[in-house]
């Protein structure tokens, strides 16, 4: 089955000087439901853009985006609703709320949804806590804890909402080589024991162990 399809995905940007400059190329890309995938590129490839696109927050000059069969970009998607419903973002700096606890953190996006929590939301905070290492930091603010500890609670917000796919824009770029070693083992667990389908940003040239795909864009052209 298959979670990603991409059809001859471009993009341009203003470059400054009236013209626009092609940061995508003809983009094809498969990727199957419960895959991990990993897009490599040095900076400027077009990866974040790329990430972007899989996560509605820019729309593609040309080409066809499928998620789960459905025409992403067709006239009259909600992108928002496929946002909040369908994918989790993991970001770089984890944009944690420094006013909540790890636990409210973790929670915040049902809000959106609802003015309250229910016990089986609970449930599934804890569950998620426990299945990332954290339960023992629920109740401390961001400032208490770990890069590390802040990298696993920005995956369980992530998944709080049990998405269908989860994009990680460049998770270990600001962790020390043994944090970003755990995030990478984390989402992997993720992968495996959720089954929810993953694409990662990173800008490591190094080939990663335990992934389904790792896809390099140079010039915005898949290699």
């Amino acid at each position: 089955m298959t979670c990603i399809q991409l059809e001859n995905i471009s993009k341009h940007f203003p470059d400054g000087n009236n013209q626009m400059r092609p940061v995508l190329n003809d983009i094809n890309l498969t990727i199957g439901q419960h895959e991990f995938a990993v897009i490599k590129g040095p900076s400027g490839s077009g990866k974040t853009t790329l990430l972007n696109i899989l996560g509605t927050l820019i729309t593609p000059d040309e080409g066809h985006y499928f998620l789960n069969n459905r025409n992403v970009f067709e006239k009259g998607t909600d992108f928002a609703e496929i946002r909040n419903k369908q994918i989790g973002f993991v970001f770089q700096d984890h944009r944690l709320l420094p006013q909540y606890t790890v636990q409210e953190n973790i929670l915040l996006p049902l809000l959106a949804f609802s003015n309250r929590i229910n016990e089986a939301d609970l449930d599934w905070a804890r569950e998620l806590m426990s299945l990332t290492g954290i339960p023992a930091i629920a109740n401390q603010y961001p400032h208490a804890i770990s890069g590390g500890e802040a990298g696993r609670t920005a995956v369980c917000r992530a998944l709080i909402r049990k998405p269908l796919l989860l994009l990680a824009d460049e998770p270990t770029g600001q962790l020390d080589s043994e944090n970003a070693h755990k995030i990478l083992q984390l989402l992997r667990t993720i992968n495996q024991e959720l089954k929810t389908t993953i694409v990662m940003v990173t800008h490591a040239e190094t080939t990663l162990r335990g992934v389904h795909q790792q896809i390099t864009l140079k010039d915005g052209i898949i290699q």
